[in-house]
């Protein structure tokens, strides 16, 4: 198992840009972020591996949100821009070595942090 802490969310309005973080307590083949709002499913996001930062998204977040790292602090970034209020959820990193985007419970998941969009 791999411990993850996240930071970052808060609220914003509709257009604003907010940035989450994710700390992992030891290196894994990939990382990445899924979303869940309240009464829908879980929402894969996007994903890095961590060896050759290749990287993946949602088609709903491609062009807006961006994911990156940091090796040597074995975080990872998401960076969200153009954020509108359908991007309100809750925000999971996870880490593992299944790295599809889709949410895996094999990998191992954070607490999560709220992000709210308001109109």
């Amino acid at each position: 198992q791999v411990q993850l802490v996240e930071s970052g969310g808060g609220s914003v309005q509709a257009g604003g840009s907010l940035r989450l973080s994710c700390a992992a307590s030891r290196y894994t083949y990939c990382m990445g972020w899924f979303r869940q709002a309240p009464g829908k499913e879980r929402e894969g996001v996007t994903r890095i591996l961590t060896g050759s930062g290749s990287t993946a998204y949602a088609d709903s977040v491609k062009g807006r949100f961006t994911i990156s790292q940091d090796n040597a602090k074995k975080t990872v970034y998401l960076q969200m821009n153009s954020l509108k209020p359908e991007d309100t959820a809750m925000y999971y990193c996870w880490a593992g070595r299944y790295c599809g985007i889709a949410p895996d419970e094999r990998n191992s998941w954070g607490q999560g942090t709220q992000v709210t969009v308001s109109s």
